[in-house]
Formats: C-alpha cells, structure tokens, sequence
C-alpha cells in the first residue's frame, strides 16, 4: 500500500506535465499561424477539448502562455549554444560552430514565423516585444558576454565590453542570410548557412583581433 501511494504523485505529476506540452504544443501552432491578436485562449481550450478553467489554470493569462511557448521552445537550444561555447585553443573554429548552428535555428521556418510575428504585432501589443527580447536574444547574448569575459581575460581576443561584442555577433548573424529568408528571397541550404557563418566570423575576428593562426588551422580543415 505504501508503495502504491508512493507512487501516484509521480504518476500525477506526469499526467500534469503532458497536459502542459500538449497545451504548449496547441499554442504554438495557433500564435505561429493565425498571430498573437488571432489567438484566442477560448480556441486553444477548444483544440484540446478540455474546460477553458483547466487551461487558465496551467496559464492565467495569454501572455503568461505566450512567454511559456518561448521558454519550452529555446531553453533546450540555448543549452546546446552553451556546450558549443567551450574554451578552446582554437577560438576561430569554435565561433564558426557557434554562428553555423545559430544561423541554422534562427532561418527555421518556426523562427521565422516567429520573428515575422513579433515584427508585425510587437507595436499593438509592446508587451509581446518585451516577452520575445527577455527570452530569446537577450540570454543568447548574455551567454556569449560571459564566454567572450573569459577570453578576452585570457588575451584571445582584444579587451572590450563583452556584452558588446556580443551584439555585434549577433547582429552578423541575423544581417544578411536571415534578412533574405524574412523577406523571402533565398532559402537557407546548410551551404548558405555554413558561408554565412564563416563570413560572420572571418569579419568578427578581424575586428576583435582574434588569433591569426587560428584562423589558418580552420583554412586547414
């Protein structure tokens, strides 16, 4: 008996945390295709054929539910950027790593959706902005920041203010091939993504006074 009662928590516990994935998962697919205004909590409670009470309380509000939609959809991701900046003897190829995977998630068609979401509704709604920045660009740069803090203290790039250089790397990031995807102009081949990225970083490095001989041993490979 008392391992039975033991383990119905748990078991209650997952029920709750599958319902909120399926919840997540209704939600994300309304705001990408019908837009933030277009998405009614009322139709997301339809869709998954439960009480509109059952999901007010997972998500008291639409932009609670909103910014948990962001939270499932990039944490995971920023965990892998996070493993892809280790130091290393070679700075150049680790950045490259960095920029081809970011450029490649940023020109998905979710993110792209996204990004043309928050760029149409961001001014009716300023909170929506907010939700996007707090969540997405601005952890991706302050984990560059503190990446680009250890290797300017460890003299291998030139001293600045880490947070902007790390600006600038994003914004090389998402200035040519991104902007073409948006406008839908080009298509993101992994070859388009892998020169975008070695552009990026060829232009970075010229500019944070990275090591020349890293760049040779990537040249190399």
């Amino acid at each position: 008996m008392q391992t039975l009662i033991e383990k119905a928590p748990g078991k209650r516990e997952a029920r709750k945390e599958e319902r909120r994935l399926a919840i997540l998962e209704v939600a994300k697919r309304s705001f990408l295709e019908s837009g933030y205004s277009g998405t009614s909590m009322s139709a997301i409670s339809a869709e998954l054929g439960g009480s509109k009470g059952t999901l007010w309380n997972y998500f008291p509000s639409k932009e609670e539910l909103f910014a948990a939609v962001l939270d499932h959809a990039t944490v995971a991701y920023r965990q892998l950027l996070s493993s892809v900046l280790q130091p290393s003897a070679d700075l150049y190829t680790t950045l490259t790593a960095f920029c081809r995977s970011f450029i490649g998630k940023i020109t998905m068609e979710d993110a792209i959706q996204l990004h043309r979401l928050i760029a149409a509704e961001s001014a009716r709604f300023p909170e929506l902005g907010e939700i996007f920045y707090r969540r997405a660009p601005q952890p991706t740069q302050q984990m560059l920041a503190d990446f680009f803090a250890g290797q300017m203290a460890a003299g291998h790039m030139r001293e600045d203010d880490p947070l902007a250089a790390a600006r600038v790397l994003a914004s090389l990031c998402l200035g040519g091939l991104h902007q073409r995807v948006v406008w839908g102009i080009a298509e993101a081949t992994s070859d388009e993504v892998d020169r975008e990225a070695r552009y990026a970083v060829d232009i970075f490095a010229r500019a944070f006074d990275i090591s020349r001989a890293a760049a040779v041993a990537v040249g190399r490979n």
